[in-house]
């Protein structure tokens, strides 16, 4: 099935049967979509092998471990800097890579090159990370930063 192509009405009804609980048994959600637990793993293998599947994860409170704090950083780059020789973009976007405190990092249109979003355990920690990683980089002009006061809907789930 390549990627592009039209999820029927029981491919959607797995797809949020498995969004809503990952690790929920084949018997049951072929219960809730009138099908045979067999059919439902075909199913489920070939959406896998499609890529419309990515991967199945365990989403873990950040609070449950200590990470209290959440900020979106809006980042600027430069747009010409003399010690690289590489696109800073391409720069940035390997070094975020290894940035552990950021979760999410998306480039954008606009004003803004990049938007982050942090999780970090308290102010300490923002300001050891603002400081000495992200404005420490040779291709980051700007940055402003707003942070989470009440998360208001968080999903992971994609309206199917």
């Amino acid at each position: 099935m390549p990627e592009s192509a039209a999820l029927d009405k029981l491919d959607k009804s797995i797809l949020r049967a498995l969004q809503a609980n990952g690790r929920e048994t084949y018997d049951v959600i072929g219960e809730q979509v009138g099908l045979s637990p067999s059919a439902v793993l075909r199913r489920v293998k070939r959406l896998e092998e499609a890529g419309i599947i990515d991967r199945y994860v365990a989403l873990v409170r950040p609070e449950a471990i200590g990470l209290g704090l959440t900020a979106y950083i809006n980042v600027r780059l430069e747009k010409h800097t003399e010690t690289h020789k590489r696109n800073p973009m391409d720069v940035f976007r390997a070094s975020v890579q290894g940035w552990p405190e950021v979760v999410e990092c998306a480039a954008l249109t606009g004003e803004m090159d990049f938007l982050l979003r942090v999780v970090v355990q308290d102010m300490a920690h923002y300001s050891r990370f603002i400081m000495d990683t992200l404005l420490k980089h040779p291709s980051v002009q700007d940055c402003k930063t707003s942070f989470v006061l009440d998360s208001v809907k968080a999903t992971t789930a994609m309206p199917i």
